[in-house]
């Protein structure tokens, strides 16, 4: 039944040499990796906005210079990533630039955030796109919390079917949202330049007494909110068809060219109209209301800007398990995340992300506001960190036109550095947390590697030197009747050895005189040792009597303790027995150096 289940959401199983085949073309890829970074066109504008109007409508005209302040920094990302893609083709982002150049502590760092970002991707984008429904239908308000998981849930199950259905899927809603916001950015600017604009704004240029330096940079910093997600296809360059670099950057450079251009033209159009804030309408809103009305065309912009702000969380879905796999390949995560589901991807990866991300709407009851300026932190500690460690690349290795890379990486650091700086210093109250947050994340991963530094250590052997020690074996039967469990599993333990000993634990002297008497009645060949339990429990004595064995025999013998079990036909029917073998092979395995076995029977009815 549950294979059932999981055949039909999940869809077939994929062979290994059909991964190529499920890779990523170009405009697959843009839709896919893309989502993050153009669903923020729905908010960019509107952040540098909400911080201008401190200082009153007149310093609206400020968020012209401070949007191609965001779109210079952009271009910088953009060639800077580019350079990443080439220089690191087997992807892995920030955290591999980070650690290749400035070691594995701040590699670590990097790819700490990264994965904490993705995590907070995709619970901030369902609570966005929940608020989006229960604002068209306000009835469903109280459930919010539900329709986010589901969403959640829709996205897991899309991308655990594979990155090319998931891409299939997406395609259609995100290039539509891109073909719409273009429509309002030209007819928009038509209307404007042909005297339509419907409001009066403020001089570009006129003086504003009370902006400071310290409100514009602000103002900037939330502005560069639009740029999350912008390094999403330097990690997943193993999903790109071949050649994986060449398609990588060219998907870089399209998605950097649109995000750029919706950007500034919504920041352009929210000047000229006169835009804002509004608790109750969005700027794009605002804009689609301006330029159309209210009609057909400004509820399917609607819609579409709804649509992609929780497609934005399937850009995580993709690049968060490629690079936890990246980081169990180095042993800081669990290998459980280099493993290929029947789709042909990292579906632990998946899982764990869908699984967490809903722990965090939970949480946070669906209202993931104060989530943001984490979520934006989260995205700029790796930004900064990849662009200090494409500095020190190229100052170690110089190749041809060295030094113009390093101006770009330079001017990039020093951007990305100061925003993080910013939003620390101004938004301390909401993202104290990754102070607490990365340090244990990153004492995890430590945790991680040490251990498996240690098993690794402790398993290994001298081939010269060590070679497998041949012994006789000592085979001990937990018994609890005369019943044809017990002779199935004698009659197994008899054609290993004749060393065979059945152990019996009884509660009373009675008990245990009534199974000595049916035993010898029975006489199956094999010596029954009887044990007297005066605290009702089987597991404590068969332990010692064990503790004896290994005493006496663990030079010579490989002591080998075999379980009976019979297993019920129907699933209900386990509830109705006390499952004592289940019990004693879990206490064996994490206490003694024995070979455990079961040997099943079957019931029949």
């Amino acid at each position: 039944m549950v294979s059932k289940v999981k055949r039909l959401l999940i869809g077939r199983p994929m062979k290994s040499a059909e991964i190529e085949g499920a890779k990523l073309g170009k405009f697959k890829a843009l839709a896919v990796l893309s989502s993050d970074a153009l669903s923020s066109v729905a908010y960019g504008t509107e952040q540098i906005l909400i911080v201008l109007m401190a200082a009153g409508f007149a310093a609206v005209w400020y968020s012209v210079p401070i949007s191609l302040a965001v779109l210079g920094l952009l271009f910088i990302l953009i060639l800077s990533y580019r350079q990443t893609i080439y220089a690191y083709p087997a992807g892995g982002g920030a955290y591999i630039v980070a650690k290749d150049n400035l070691g594995i502590s701040t590699g670590l760092l990097a790819g700490g955030s990264l994965l904490v970002d993705y995590i907070l991707t995709v619970a901030v984008s369902s609570s966005a796109g929940t608020d989006a429904i229960t604002s068209a239908f306000p009835s469903l308000h109280e459930h919010r919390v539900l329709i986010a998981l589901v969403i959640i849930l829709i996205l897991t199950v899309m991308n655990l079917r594979g990155v090319t259905e998931s891409a299939s899927v997406l395609a259609t809603p995100i290039y539509l949202f891109v073909v719409a916001i273009f429509v309002l950015i030209a007819v928009g600017i038509i209307k404007y330049a042909t005297g339509g604009a419907p409001a009066h704004v403020p001089e570009f240029g006129a003086a504003v007494s009370n902006v400071s330096l310290f409100l514009l940079l602000k103002a900037f910093s939330s502005g560069c909110s639009a740029l999350t997600g912008v390094e999403a296809v330097s990690n997943a360059i193993p999903n790109f068809k071949k050649p994986a670099e060449r398609n990588a950057a060219a998907t870089l450079i399209m998605m950097g060219t649109i995000l750029g251009a919706m950007f500034i033209g919504i920041s352009l159009l929210a000047y000229w109209y006169g835009v804002a804030p509004d608790e109750k309408q969005t700027v794009v809103s605002q804009i689609a209301e301006s330029t159309f009305g209210r009609g057909t065309i400004y509820y399917v912009i609607q819609a579409l800007t709804a649509l992609i702000l929780v497609l934005a969380a399937n850009t995580a879905y993709s690049a968060f398990p490629l690079l936890a796999f990246m980081l169990a390949k180095d042993k800081y995560m669990p290998h459980a995340f280099m493993v290929r589901g029947d789709r042909l991807g990292y579906s632990n990866g998946i899982i764990f992300l869908g699984v967490f991300s809903a722990l965090l709407v939970i949480i946070f009851h669906g209202n993931t506001e104060n989530l943001i300026p984490l979520y934006a932190v989260g995205v700029f500690i790796p930004f900064t960190l990849s662009q200090l460690g494409m500095m020190v690349r190229w100052i170690r290795l110089r190749p041809q036109g060295w030094v113009t890379r390093l101006i770009v990486n330079t001017i990039g650091m020093l951007t990305t550095l100061s925003i993080t700086l910013i939003f620390i210093f101004t938004k301390f109250t909401h993202v104290w947390m990754v102070f607490v947050f990365l340090p244990v994340v990153m004492w995890t991963f430590f945790a991680i590697a040490r251990h498996y530094r240690n098993t690794a250590d402790e398993l290994r052997i001298d081939p010269t030197k060590e070679k497998p020690c041949i012994k006789g074996s000592t085979i001990v039967v937990p018994v609890a009747g005369v019943t044809r469990v017990v002779m199935n599993s004698l009659s197994y333990a008899k054609s290993l050895t004749d060393n065979v000993v059945a152990v019996y634990v009884g509660f009373d002297d009675e008990e245990i005189e009534r199974m000595e008497k049916r035993w010898a009645d029975w006489d199956p060949g094999v010596r029954l040792i009887t044990l007297r339990s005066s605290y009702r429990s089987i597991i404590r004595p068969i332990m010692k009597f064990i503790d004896t064995i290994e005493w006496k025999t663990a030079e010579t013998d490989h002591i080998t303790v075999l379980i009976p079990q019979f297993i019920a036909k129907h699933w209900w029917q386990h509830i109705l027995h006390n499952q004592s073998s289940l019990l004693l092979r879990a206490y064996l395995y994490n206490q003694k150096d024995v070979i455990i076995a079961t040997v099943p029977y079957h019931l029949r009815r």
